[in-house]
């Protein structure tokens, strides 16, 4: 199946202009498929050859100009079209597939109450599996959207939508968008609908989360609300579409997606259990994060996808910056950003598949390309970048080249350099030189302390090339209490510090018990302790007075252990001290999943597991015990969690599970009922009568997805052949989000003895499954399917063997490149860094 290559994309916008699209989808026809009528007006600036994209189930009739074409013409996802100059119609009648992997117009079926509910997901290269486009983002055009739908559903879509007779739903016309922005949501949907700025502004889920929706609806509300009047205060643009929906929809691959008028989210984010505030706080951010999009990526749209870090980063920064500055409901969010978007950045970018933020357009070169760089680096570097950048430059200075930029560029489509040259216009900064050096290189820089004690100075000493304006925190221990640290002072300095980069920075007075660098955490840097200051904490790192300061220790940390310089004991025996005393959620969510996820199930070889999950256990256990009071709720909560996962025998469990609640409380909701039965399967302390009851009791899609994690994780050779039949074997396909479950319970360190036969199975299985499957399916197999807990030299060797000689669909490879990256890198760390 070809994808388009930016060289055709050059072509085919300078060739034509779409005008305006008519679309008809009949959602009536059946189970299985949909009835898809396309009309396109464009124009053609002269006579040539090109074509449309259509990926049907079959295709009934196509007319240009009122002249019938072939249908024969269509070969793999492309109608030729051969073109006089002028006004042209191009009509298409097809038959589409619905999807169950999330791509196109994906179908769910609620095991719950039987309810039916559709919805599309255009991104990239999808909306072919909707209807006949010129697929590219820099032809935009108004988009007419009619809908048949059947009786009782709602149709949602880009625009006001009105319900006609015979179930048609027609929605109001697009202002000028790209194609893979286009909408449409289609159920039985619960509605909660309200008016903010004169707008109408509306929440949607399935009908059986309708009570949990409601539950949260006011504090949605609020923080939309808030956020489209912050953007109003930063943006001069207005908000240029006629209403403001989000739809929570089933089995959504991504996060969210800022389709303009119809935000669709993962439905997760709609809780059916008890979630800790910072899960809150991060449904909060998604929702300012494509509220930004409105402005930057569907107002002004990139060109080509090389630019896709524009509309990621931007709306990453806008996210958390906003949802920090337009409500007290939430903890600061930079502290989350820091702990769990950084650290994907890092990740990311220490690969060898890492890539510049922004890289050359000749390193795109097709949609299949880029469709790999949605990763941590456009998100979480290029937002970390923007943030050094706001620092640099000045907050006003900053918005006022992004006003600038919407003026100039708005329902059209921008580049790097229009950004840069917009951005330049505010200010007398060589922004030009700041995004060379920051945006077109790879890698992470690593900044390390080298104090002077004879001079009292302090110098930064910098691998890498990137300048960095950053500050440096001084903390000396508290006279009254020597586990608390009080702030001495904070010094703002740029690295390379200036003229000859001989200067230091000046430390007066005694030598400080503790120096950060990147105090604040405003640049993207690994940074090192001196000996002195990381004695300092691992014995008072909670006594550091913002949490903020703390995150940027514990990263330093978590850097030196994955870099083989710091011992994955002592970032544990680090965790056991400190973390009893921590007091911000987000810190102690990002140390445990670290030390649980990376260190106890990578880093450290069997033999030494159990003792890392025994400390895990008395250390939640501990936190357990410390918030018996009902004083921190979420704590609690992520404490619990942790210690089901932890868990190396079954009696506390079992006692739970019969019990209903932990004792003090939580009540184990299905979140945590479905997590203990996964830990109890894993445990061989569960049996399928066990899990089919848990089924009854919660038929569920997330029951489905919890009983398929189990059933994969039971530790029975016929259990796991069972699994791998459903994962890999071409029956009845799963969904995403059933492939997903399955393979998050197949492979566990306990049971490594078990699976050892499937670690070789997977290359050419999945390899299978990936060009059967698609994308989607790929990144999920590269992703849960591969098998982590496999760290040895002959894992490594198949593997490099694999990629070396397969042909792999592009999502596939770039996973299994970053799998077997991450697997050499703990192997290093097992053999202390050599």
């Amino acid at each position: 199946m070809p994808v388009l290559t930016r060289d055709e994309a050059v072509a085919r916008a300078a060739l034509l202009q779409a005008d305006r699209y008519q679309v008809e989808l009949d959602l009536t026809t059946g189970h299985e498929t949909f009835g898809s009528t396309t009309l396109i007006h464009f124009t053609a600036r002269a006579a040539g050859d090109t074509f449309v994209e259509l990926k049907p189930a079959e295709l009934r009739a196509v007319t240009l100009d009122g002249e019938p074409l072939d249908p024969g013409l269509l070969v793999d996802n492309r109608l030729a079209l051969r073109l006089t100059e002028g006004a042209h119609e191009l009509r298409v009648e097809a038959v589409m597939r619905y999807s169950r992997t999330g791509e196109g117009m994906h179908r769910f079926t609620d095991p719950t109450d039987g309810e039916t509910y559709v919805y599309s997901q255009l991104f990239m290269e999808d909306v072919q599996r909707l209807f006949a486009a010129f697929d590219q983002p820099d032809l935009k055009s108004v988009f007419e959207l009619t809908v048949t739908a059947p009786e009782g559903w709602t149709v949602l879509a880009n625009g006001i939508t009105e319900r006609g007779a015979d179930g048609r739903w027609t929605a109001a016309p697009t202002p000028p968008i790209s194609t893979y922005l286009v909408a449409v949501a289609a159920g039985p949907w619960h509605s909660v609908r309200t008016e903010h700025a004169g707008l109408p502004f509306g929440i949607h889920c399935r009908r059986s989360l309708a009570p949990y929706l409601d539950a949260d609806a006011e504090e949605i509300l609020d923080v939309t609300r808030r956020c489209f009047d912050r953007y109003h205060e930063k943006f001069s643009e207005p908000y240029p579409f006629d209403s403001y929906d989000q739809a929570f929809v089933p089995e959504f691959n991504a996060g969210a997606m800022e389709n303009p008028g119809l935000v669709t989210f993962r439905d997760e984010f709609v809780y059916r259990s008890a979630v800790t505030v910072t899960e809150r706080q991060t449904r909060a951010m998604v929702i300012a994060h494509e509220m930004a999009h409105m402005w930057f990526g569907d107002l002004v749209t990139l060109k080509w996808w090389d630019d896709i870090w524009l509309n990621e980063s931007f709306a990453e920064y806008m996210g958390y910056q906003t949802i920090n500055e337009c409500t007290d409901r939430y903890p600061d969010t930079w502290v989350d950003f820091g702990v769990v978007r950084k650290a994907w950045g890092y990740d990311a970018d220490q690969r060898p598949s890492t890539h510049p933020v922004a890289p050359d357009p000749e390193a795109v070169p097709d949609t299949a390309a880029a469709l790999l760089n949605f990763d941590g680096i456009s998100y979480a570097k290029g937002a970390s970048a923007l943030r050094q950048l706001v620092a640099w430059m000045g907050e006003k200075e900053f918005l006022a080249g992004i006003n600038t930029h919407f003026a100039r560029h708005k329902f059209g489509n921008a580049t790097l350099a229009d950004f840069l040259d917009s951005l330049a216009s505010a200010t007398e900064r060589d922004v030009h030189g700041w995004a060379a050096a920051w945006l077109r290189t790879t890698g992470v820089d690593t900044l390390a302390p080298a104090y002077d004690p004879a001079a009292g100075t302090l110098t930064v000493e910098r691998t890498g090339t990137r300048p960095h304006r950053i500050a440096v925190g001084v903390y000396d221990r508290d006279l009254a209490d020597p586990e608390q640290l009080t702030l001495r002072t904070r010094i703002t300095t740029d690295v390379p510090g200036g003229p000859g980069e001989s200067g230091g920075v000046p430390l007066p007075g005694p030598r400080p018990a503790l120096v950060v660098l990147n105090d604040g955490d405003y640049s993207y840097a690994k940074v090192r302790l001196d000996a002195e200051s990381w004695e300092t904490a691992v014995r008072s790192l909670s006594g550091i007075p913002e949490p903020i300061t703390r995150a940027v220790v514990w990263n330093a940390a978590r850097d030196m252990v994955r870099d083989g310089e710091l011992a994955p004991t002592a970032y544990l025996d680090a965790a056991r001290a400190q973390l009893p005393h921590e007091r911000d959620l987000a810190l102690v969510q990002g140390v445990l999943g670290f030390a649980a996820g990376q260190i106890a199930d990578r880093c450290l070889a069997p033999a030494d597991r159990p003792a890392a999950l025994a400390l895990l256990t008395d250390l939640t256990r501990d936190l357990i015990r410390r918030t018996e009071d009902g004083s921190d709720p979420g704590l609690r909560l992520t404490a619990v969690r942790h210690f089901i996962d932890a868990a190396d025998r079954p009696g506390t469990l079992q006692g739970w599970l019969a019990e209903g609640e932990v004792p003090g409380g939580p009540e184990l909701d299905p979140e945590l009922r479905w997590r203990v039965l996964a830990r109890l399967a894993v445990l061989g302390a569960v049996d399928e009568d066990t899990i089919a009851a848990e089924l009854a009791r919660d038929p569920s899609a997330t029951g489905e997805q919890g009983a398929a994690r189990c059933r994969a994780a039971l530790p029975d050779p016929a259990a796991k052949k069972a699994a791998w039949e459903r994962l890999f074997g071409g029956g009845e396909d799963l969904s995403n989000y059933l492939f997903t479950a399955t393979a998050q319970g197949f492979w566990q360190p306990e049971q490594a003895e078990l699976v050892r036969e499937y670690v070789p199975r997977f290359y050419p299985d999945a390899t299978e499954l990936a060009a059967r499957r698609g994308a989607a399916i790929a990144d999920a197999a590269g992703r849960y399917a591969f098998p982590v807990h496999a760290v040895d030299t002959d894992a490594l060797a198949l593997g490099e063997r694999h990629l070396a000689e397969a042909e792999l669909l592009p999502a596939l490879r770039r996973k299994l490149i970053d799998q077997l990256d991450d697997l050499r890198r703990a192997l290093r760390v097992r053999s202390g860094g050599r």
